[in-house]
């Protein structure tokens, strides 16, 4: 058939994360590729109650359409519960719904770009983020990290190389793919310099509250004084990512736009779901749900770290976070880890290939652990089989 495909179209190609996570339906391959929640966590038993509380007491309403901006409910416990880190007297009116944070990425997208902007993001940078700008045609500027997150040196002269640039994009809490963390100063030095520069910044937080050490950091949107800031938010981490609940905090001029660019794409994000969920976090505490979660990754996380330390080869580097799903490996400059894949496979173990995580650079020695969906036996067992197939190339 010769189907004309707009451009647009043409140019969409299939995300490597979707791709590898068909690995996890596979029984006998022990998966660290995906970024999945520990299904194991879920509260079934209080959902399914709350469910049929709804049906029973709103079902009506959880049925039909509802508000473009989302269920008012679950708004206001976003913005006086969820957004606490923003350290802002937010009401619901600064918050709409969306489904799931991935559709906010989309939205920021069609919001701020045309064909040729600039994107300023993180090197390397969320592969699904990644995915959902290129389909606008921008281009982007990669700004080097450390141990502390993006370099503001680095992203000020970025800034000062590209004056037309249209937005920042920024994971500040246990980035994906890194696992880096961006300390305090520089998110205040981020929101200072969206200001000075008339830039819009999106913030992508989805794992703030999955710390393990120490205090939960302060959002940049907490630092910014003019509204540049635009906080991307979701329960996907914490609740349950199955039934796609999201939200955006913005500034009243921007949030409006993100409404009507809703209105077009989906009209609402589920009225059933959107109950369930506030329905859940009325009756139930959810910070305490989230502390049962901590305590169970944070253990994974320490194994496969002591994992790596005792059964890699001593020179093959890897990130320490202290919070969030993931660690990143990397390893000799002329090794490609999509190739070293095709070896793990062999043995039954998965990983995802870092080169698609840099939008420019398609640095290849790096790939991305998660450690949040595996038992801690298939931890430990994992990370031999990667240990033994990483020694045939060193």
């Amino acid at each position: 058939m010769e189907i004309r495909f707009s451009d647009r179209a043409n140019g969409l190609k299939a995300s490597e994360i979707r791709e590898l996570l068909k690995l996890t339906e596979m029984p006998e391959i022990i998966s660290f590729a995906g970024g999945l929640p520990a299904k194991e966590l879920f509260p079934i038993e209080k959902i399914k109650e709350v469910m049929l509380e709804v049906m029973d007491k709103d079902g009506t309403a959880a049925l039909q359409y509802g508000p473009t901006e989302g269920y008012r409910p679950l708004r206001e416990i976003v913005a006086t519960e969820r957004m606490s880190t923003a350290h802002m007297n937010l009401t619901a009116d600064d918050v709409i719904i969306t489904t799931g944070s991935q559709q906010g990425l989309e939205f920021s997208a069609k919001l701020f770009l045309n064909k040729g902007d600039t994107v300023i993001c993180e090197s390397p940078s969320y592969l699904g983020a990644i995915n959902a700008f290129k389909a606008y045609e921008p281009r982007f500027v990669e700004v080097e990290m450390d141990e502390n997150g993006m370099i503001m040196s680095e992203l000020e002269k970025a800034l000062k190389d590209n004056p037309d640039a249209k937005m920042i994009y920024t994971i500040p809490d246990f980035q994906n793919p890194t696992g880096i963390t961006m300390s305090d100063d520089r998110r205040k030095r981020i929101a200072e310099l969206a200001s000075e520069y008339k830039i819009p910044v999106i913030e992508d937080n989805p794992y703030g509250e999955l710390i393990y050490e120490g205090e939960v950091h302060p959002a940049i949107k907490s630092f910014d004084k003019e509204g540049w800031v635009v906080f991307l938010g979701t329960f996907s981490k914490t609740f349950t990512p199955g039934l796609r609940l999201g939200w955006i905090c913005a500034s009243p001029e921007i949030l409006n736009k993100y409404v009507l660019i809703k209105q077009g794409a989906d009209l609402q994000s589920s009225s059933l779901d959107q109950r369930i969920a506030a329905a859940f976090m009325q009756k139930y505490n959810l910070n305490e749900h989230i502390e049962k979660i901590r305590e169970v990754y944070g253990k994974r996380r320490t194994l496969m770290l002591e994992s790596m330390d005792k059964y890699f080869p001593e020179v093959v580097k890897h990130t320490n976070p202290y919070g969030g799903l993931f660690t990143w490996v990397e390893l000799r400059e002329d090794l490609d880890a999509a190739l070293i894949m095709k070896e793990c496979i062999k043995e039954n173990v998965a990983y995802v290939p870092g080169g698609s995580f840099f939008p420019n650079s398609a640095r290849k020695n790096f790939f991305r652990v998660n450690y949040s969906c595996m038992p801690e036996e298939k931890i430990v067992e994992g990370i031999k089989r990667l240990g033994k197939v990483l020694s045939m190339y060193y």
